[in-house]
């Protein structure tokens, strides 16, 4: 499984080409030239993306900097400012922004009222009004499907975090990248900050590997870091030259590291910022790992070029990792990338002459429905474990195992009759009901069974192992204590 995604890869590559696998550069004035006084422009967040400075940078390049721009972070008593800041935006023309809106959930009812009373005709036509929030059930479904939807993720992979880095702010100002007095370290020092930016964000998806708690670096770090560099190298002594231990300071306990709540996470970062941030830096024999070195440029183009010949698929020895590491990761990205096309497959009932969704998980519901064992009897059980002596530790024991797994029996069959009951329209198919049904034409283990249970990669191996399980219990309970258990048949 952990080579299903590089293998879609490589066949979109050759079918396709591989602008198809490599994120396009973020394009706010796009997503613009579709927008309208009228209507909502909507950032979708996500872990480690932060629009907010892309979005002022690009105000003061439209001319709407400054007092022509409101910005809010909503929250608990926000909402009557939030009201006003519109208001004053629709008559004059500003640009109104209002952050973290799955924040404010009960003022979401009044912004999708003042969405809809927004008349293109009667609001000034250089109005706009931004919104991000992360995806929350509460968001205004009318806002967000009039509206401009954008999102702004992370890259996947050290190519695509390098070449963001250099695609945009601040780097892609030509004014600023060439502002700084002292070129060469400025270039090195830049591609090596970007390079252990990209590191700490690729970490994360190795779960406890990479970190032991999943950090939200962002953009903010980044910038900030970069400023620091340009502030740092323009007031130096040129015969002292660069203060590492400042630099290190600054970015392993400052800007990245003021994130960092672990001590053994505190420890690592600074390890990296020992290792890659020294006089060590500047020879051309230096590597970050191989295959990754910082190539002797001058201008933002040819960095772009030399990041462009970068493999695709990265090695976690360049993360500081084992080769083992990236099987998780990819065994996980895999199930998730078929757990979305499974999620997005046509629902609707068949027209054709084929069977339907609901015609086969009613069979399958019927099938179950006649394998599925009967209802352990409480007055029986306690007196087979009277006789077997009910305070001896194994039989405790037992009668927890046998409790656990008549709440299994019990959920089990009572979805799978009501599964029935909802698709011949006797009763309202609720949420739980659907997701059932998803799941059993999919051949997997509903959420409401997986909760009370226990892991199983499809329906059939746990259903199969319910009757294992049900039947080394009964044995037990009824006929004695067996020679030889089956462990992993028990909960605890």
């Amino acid at each position: 499984p952990d080579k299903v995604v590089p293998g879609i890869q490589d066949f979109v590559t050759e079918k396709f080409g591989k602008k198809f696998i490599e994120p396009p550069p973020f394009d706010l004035a796009k997503a613009f030239g579709d927008s309208h006084n009228g209507a909502a422009l909507i950032f979708v967040l996500s872990p480690g993306s932060d629009p907010l400075a892309s979005l002022l940078k690009f105000a003061d390049d439209r001319g709407f900097g400054g007092s022509k721009l409101t910005s809010l972070s909503l929250g608990q008593g926000q909402g009557p400012i939030a009201m006003r800041m519109i208001e004053n935006g629709v008559r004059d023309g500003m640009w109104v922004v209002l952050q973290n809106c799955h924040l404010a959930v009960s003022w979401m009812t009044t912004l999708e009222k003042l969405c809809e009373d927004l008349n293109p005709d009667t609001t000034h036509p250089e109005f706009r009004l931004w919104l991000t929030s992360y995806p929350s059930p509460h968001f205004p479904v009318s806002v967000l499907q009039n509206g401009v939807k954008m999102t702004n993720e992370p890259p996947k992979g050290m190519k695509a975090n390098l070449m963001r880095s250099y695609l945009n702010d601040p780097i892609s100002d030509p004014d600023f990248y060439s502002s700084c007095t002292n070129k060469g370290a400025w270039r090195t020092l830049l591609f090596g900050l970007c390079f252990f930016h990209a590191l700490v964000q690729e970490r994360r998806k190795f779960g406890a590997l990479g970190w032991n708690i999943p950090y939200e670096f962002n953009q903010a770090d980044y910038t900030a870091s970069v400023q620091f560099f340009q502030n740092h190298l323009d007031d130096m002594d040129m015969k002292k030259g660069v203060s590492w231990s400042t630099v290190r300071y600054m970015l392993g306990e400052v800007h990245y590291g003021g994130r960092v709540t672990d001590d053994f996470d505190k420890v690592l970062l600074n390890t990296f910022c020992k290792v890659w941030f020294g006089e060590h830096l500047f020879p051309s024999s230096f590597r970050f790992f191989k295959g990754y070195t910082i190539p002797v440029c001058k201008s933002v183009g040819s960095y772009i070029d030399y990041i462009d010949q970068l493999p695709l698929k990265d090695s976690p020895e360049a993360f500081g990792l084992h080769p083992n590491a990236d099987i998780t990761y990819q065994t996980n990205r895999a199930r998730d990338v078929l757990d979305t096309m499974l999620s997005i497959q046509p629902k609707d009932s068949s027209g054709g002459g084929g069977e339907t969704r609901e015609s086969v998980v009613q069979k399958i519901a019927d099938d179950m429905l006649g394998k599925l064992p009967g209802n352990f009897v409480s007055h029986e059980v306690k007196a087979c474990l009277k006789r077997m002596g009910i305070l001896a530790p194994m039989n405790i024991f037992l009668r927890q195992e046998i409790d656990r797994l008549q709440r299994v029996i019990t959920c089990v069959r009572q979805t799978l009759q009501d599964v029935k009951l909802a698709i011949d329209g006797t009763i309202i198919m609720s949420e739980n009901l659907r997701d059932a049904l998803d799941c059993m034409y999919d051949a997997r283990v509903p959420a409401t069974w997986r909760k009370i249970s226990w892991l199983s990669s499809t329906l059939g191996f746990w259903f199969t192992e319910l009757l294992e399980r049900h039947h080394q219990l009964r044995t037990w309970c009824f006929e004695g204590r067996p020679h030889v258990f089956w462990m992993t048949g028990f909960f605890n």
